[in-house]
This record gives structure tokens, sequence and C-alpha cells, in this order.
């Protein structure tokens, strides 16, 4: 098995498992409706809508690099879109991100991990996969907190 084969296992496993940490990112989306999705917990957090859109631009952008070679650092509404259209169609954008991610990733050739993204902050296309696979679960932690602090606020 090539490197770039078991990083593309990484990132399905950390957006549809099975994860050996706990619930992937779509494991933690189980059940999020659009209701819960959109729910703000607390003044200053992220909705589990916002997240997700967020999820799914950023495995876009290391996609864009991995098949166009074409690095974008997201900021602002780049990189927190406002939620729009339906919660179906984010759910769709964030599988389809992913499932085009590891898709490529797969048959990329290991050489191309150690390519240079960014000289600024001097990192690879393997820091940048890795990053994206801990980005996963890094917001699926969250996802899973949000649900349950969601859940208190609009449960009787």
């Amino acid at each position: 098995m090539t490197e770039t084969t078991r990083i593309a296992d990484q990132l399905r496993r950390s957006y549809r498992g099975i994860a050996w940490h706990g619930p992937s990112l779509k494991e933690a989306l189980d059940g999020v409706t659009p209701e819960l999705a959109e729910h703000r917990a607390a003044p200053g957090l992220h909705t589990i809508w916002e997240l997700v859109v967020h999820v799914a631009n950023w495995a876009d952008a290391a996609r864009r690099f991995v098949v166009e070679n074409h690095y974008v650092s997201l900021s602002g509404t780049d990189d927190w879109p406002p939620p729009s259209g339906s919660w179906p169609a984010a759910l769709e954008k964030l599988a389809s991100a992913q499932r085009e991610l590891w898709t490529h990733v797969k048959t990329l050739p290991d050489e191309r991990l150690n390519d240079i993204i960014s000289a600024e902050k001097n990192y690879s296309v393997y820091i940048l996969l890795h990053g994206v696979v801990q980005h996963n679960l890094y917001h699926a932690g969250q996802i899973s907190l949000l649900k349950k602090m969601v859940n208190e606020c609009i449960s009787p």
C-alpha cells in the first residue's frame, strides 16, 4: 500500500468512519436536523451548519491543490461563509468535497507528498493532507458537543 493510499483511507475514515477515536464527521452529523444545524448555542459560537460549510471548503481547497497544484488559503467569508441553500445541500457539498479529495489523493504519486504548498509557511502536501484529517476530526468533536448543547436548548 502506498503512503497516499493510506492517507486517502485516513481522510475517508475521518469523514465516514470507522475511526478508532470515536465518531467520524458523518457520524457526528447523524440526526442533525435543519433546526438543530442553524441554531446558535451561544453568542460567538459557530452553528453546526457553519461548521459543515467551513469543513467542506477546506477539503475542496486541499483537493484543488492536489489536482490543480493551486493552493488558496481561505480567509474571511471564503473560510466561514454564511450558510445558504438547504441543509441537505450543505451535507451533500460536504460529502462531495470529502469524496473528491480522497479519490484524488489515493491516485497521487507518493513523490507529490513532499511538494511544498507554501514557502511562507513551509509546509508540504503531506502536512496539508494530514491537516485535513485533523481538521475533520476537530470539527466532528465540536459538532458532537454542539448537538448536545443545542438539544438541551431546543428540547422541552
